[in-house]
């Protein structure tokens, strides 16, 4: 590694340390060099380097074991990866989304309980449809519906991806469209729960199909314009 500029010294220590993850040169599982050589081979401070090693613990790359160092646990840049995803258009997001609603309703038709099913029910009617009134709390409403769903297939990676992809989809919408997307009625949210409560992964898997083919074939029609 090559001291970093005087400049900016915690981020640019963070991705000077980064590389060396990346690169493989600091392997997944090995130590990390001591506070003492990386600040003397960065120029930096050691609190320079106990902020860039804070925030690569909590982006999951580096794992802080006390009186032990600290070690790599992942080469794999999760925040880059995610930046690239943002980018990607409107329409690319939503088939990503999609294909998490779908795996996730195929999922939780095998592993929902009836207490899962009682609580879908019980969100979906405090949803309720669209009056017109307060839009914020309808999209929180509406959202706590759709992550309970994915709850139920009770995998942690889809429910994180379903978050991340959410939030990012929303962003876009409301900055290209205005919120102005079609808004699915209570009757096709319903027939998501009743596909899962059948225990039936196929039906989940075109019900929940069904539901986000209108959005498609909006999306594609302003993209055709």
């Amino acid at each position: 590694m090559r001291p970093v500029q005087k400049t900016s010294l915690a981020d640019t220590a963070t991705e000077a340390i980064r590389a060396e993850i990346v690169s493989g040169r600091f392997a997944v599982g090995s130590r990390l060099p001591n506070e003492a050589t990386l600040s003397a081979t960065l120029g930096v401070s050691r609190g320079t380097v106990r902020e860039a090693v804070r925030v690569l613990a909590s982006q999951g790359l580096l794992e802080v074991l006390q009186g032990s160092g600290t070690y790599v646990r992942s080469a794999t840049d999760g925040r880059r990866t995610l930046d690239a995803a943002r980018h990607a258009s409107l329409r690319d997001r939503f088939e990503a989304r999609c294909a998490l609603d779908v795996e996730a309703a195929r999922l939780a038709a095998r592993r929902a309980t009836p207490a899962t099913i009682t609580r879908l029910r019980a969100l979906l009617a405090q949803r309720g449809n669209s009056d017109g009134g307060d839009r914020e709390s309808f999209i929180a409403r509406d959202l706590a519906f759709h992550k309970a769903v994915i709850a139920a297939s009770a995998n942690r990676a889809l429910i994180e991806l379903f978050d991340f992809f959410s939030a990012s989809i929303a962003e876009t919408i409301q900055a290209t469209t205005g919120g102005e997307l079609p808004e699915p009625d209570m009757a096709a949210h319903l027939a998501i729960v009743d596909a899962i409560e059948t225990g039936d992964p196929d039906k989940a898997d075109a019900t929940v199909r069904r539901f986000m083919a209108p959005v498609f074939a909006f999306l594609d029609g302003k993209t055709g314009t």
